[in-house]
């Protein structure tokens, strides 16, 4: 599996699992965890969730899926409210996100988006957290550029991702916040990367890449999103299990310059800085 490093030097795989509506049925968590399981298996040892996603069912749904296996065979990213990321609030707030997801430390944990709190003191709280070993890491989550200059050169040497919106028909952060966190070292978390409603996946460019390579519009997507060496961790979320064999496969596939270039024509770059998108 293709890793990306972390500031810190982690190495972390670069295709990762996502949560986001895990855990909101109870009749779905044994489904959603052996998903997850078969996910790990696949080397998508990386899994992304937060205490928002079924308001902590998809932290439960993770525990079940990661229960049994050595504490260090995964890394664990979880989401704290914008409410929760003060210095009262959060460490509540984590030690309930360590209670369902059953461990003693978070690998890194994300300041969901931005809210009222100040973020020198959301910093604040997550180095205190840090310190006492609750957290190895911490980061942010759909901060724009500005955001990021906001929090300083010291914060930013410790903060380990900007978990953004990205993938081809969003691909607004090229313009100014990809390349201010590749010259920082800090690769970017990208979340839907398969996009939403599956039209971005119906596209006739993104089809005849597909038929080249013998795969399938979504893997080609995935490898879009993971082509640059270092830059990108893509999280898909996938509950089926040929989904995952599928985005796990798509880690292998290179994409030529041809196949990039018909990419590009069909979802264009940005030539102008574009607001954040979020969803």
């Amino acid at each position: 599996m293709k890793t990306v490093r972390l500031p810190d030097g982690t190495e972390v795989p670069a295709l990762g699992q996502g949560t986001w509506h895990m855990g909101e049925r109870r009749a779905d968590r044994r489904a959603e965890a052996d998903a997850l399981r078969l996910g790990l298996d696949l080397g998508l040892a990386l899994i992304d969730t937060a205490e928002m996603y079924g308001e902590g069912g998809a932290e439960e749904v993770v525990a079940e899926a990661i229960a049994g296996r050595p504490r260090e065979s995964v890394f664990l990213v979880s989401k704290v409210y914008p409410h929760n990321a003060t210095r009262r609030a959060m460490p509540a707030a984590c030690e309930r996100s360590l209670r369902r997801l059953r461990v003693e430390t978070i690998d890194l944990y994300l300041l969901h988006w931005r809210g009222a709190a100040p973020l020198a003191e959301t910093v604040e709280a997550f180095e205190a957290l840090r310190r006492q070993g609750k957290i190895r890491r911490w980061g942010v989550s759909n901060l724009d550029l500005a955001d990021l200059e906001e929090l300083g050169a010291a914060a930013l040497a410790r903060c380990a991702t900007d978990q953004v919106l990205y993938n081809l028909s969003a691909r607004g952060i090229e313009f100014d916040l990809l390349p201010f966190c590749r010259a920082r070292g800090m690769p970017v978390m990208a979340y839907t990367p398969l996009g939403q409603g599956g039209r971005m996946l119906r596209d006739r460019a993104l089809a005849a890449v597909a038929a080249r390579h013998g795969a399938s519009p979504a893997q080609i997507a995935l490898a879009w999103t993971l082509r640059a060496p270092g830059g990108v961790i893509a999280i898909p979320k996938a509950a089926d299990p040929a989904h995952l064999r599928e985005n796990a496969a798509a880690a292998a596939i290179a994409l030529t310059p041809e196949d990039l270039a018909q990419l590009d024509e069909a979802f264009p770059p940005p030539k102008r800085k574009r607001p954040l998108e979020m969803l």
